[in-house]
């Protein structure tokens, strides 16, 4: 299952977010979107977590939780259309 994950702090890295839903199961991904022009993070990423009840067990635990000073959004990501 592929997630959304929003409202990151600027200062977070791949690294970090990795970590933090490493704790929920087997992580397949890891993705921060970043400007194409400054290189610097938008704010948001994806992870793509390798079994749907883990990566449901994430959602449910991490939204509304904060990281580095910031409440996370954390939901499944939808299919872009």
């Amino acid at each position: 299952m592929n997630i959304y994950i929003g409202n990151l702090s600027y200062n977070v890295r791949e690294s970090d977010l990795q970590r933090v839903m490493q704790e929920y199961g087997a992580v397949a991904s890891v993705r921060i979107i970043k400007d194409r022009n400054t290189g610097r993070s938008k704010g948001f990423g994806f992870c793509e977590m390798e079994r749907d009840e883990d990566a449901r067990k994430a959602i449910e635990k991490l939204n509304g939780t904060e990281l580095s000073g910031r409440a996370l959004i954390v939901k499944e990501a939808l299919p872009k259309d």
